[in-house]
């Protein structure tokens, strides 16, 4: 064989190998950054479905604090439900069960009679339970924001 021929075969496969290297690395490059983008992109929704949650949650509770009716009216509650299904499908186990916690704290407490601050907050002058009702959720919320690496 020519020592040309040679020459020209090495040239061009030298070409072809970096050539393909390149658009190997552009490919796990791009792959890269969308993943990156989605997974953004999920935190951010799962951010605005728990601080709707949350906003919409807290003024039920609220109201049914303060309700003098002894039945809570069922549409009150749609929205909840509705994003409630919305976190089964998008969030992690702890962040739903807490959220069924909530909702479960809300609906019962139409049934109590109405109580002010003072009487909540008199038992033990901490922030107990009974009145953040939401001190769990927002933990399961925080801890599934933070280690979930992937969809």
């Amino acid at each position: 064989m020519d020592t040309a021929y040679i020459s020209a075969i090495a040239a061009l496969s030298g070409s072809i190998i970096g050539g393909l290297t390149s658009l190997a690395a552009s490919w796990v490059s791009q792959n890269a950054q969308a993943r990156t983008q989605m997974l953004l992109e999920s935190k951010s929704r799962r951010q605005e479905l728990y601080k709707a949650f949350i906003e919409e949650a807290a003024k039920l509770y609220g109201d049914a604090l303060i309700s003098a009716e002894d039945h809570a009216d069922v549409s009150k509650f749609a929205g909840l439900y509705v994003m409630l299904s919305q976190m089964r499908i998008l969030s992690s186990q702890a962040v739903v069960e807490n959220a069924e916690k909530i909702i479960n704290a809300i609906a019962k407490e139409y049934f109590e009679p109405n109580r002010t601050l003072r009487e909540m907050y008199g038992k033990s002058h901490e922030l107990d339970e009974e009145l953040d009702i939401m001190r769990h959720f927002s933990e399961a919320c925080r801890e599934d924001l933070r280690g979930r690496g992937s969809i």
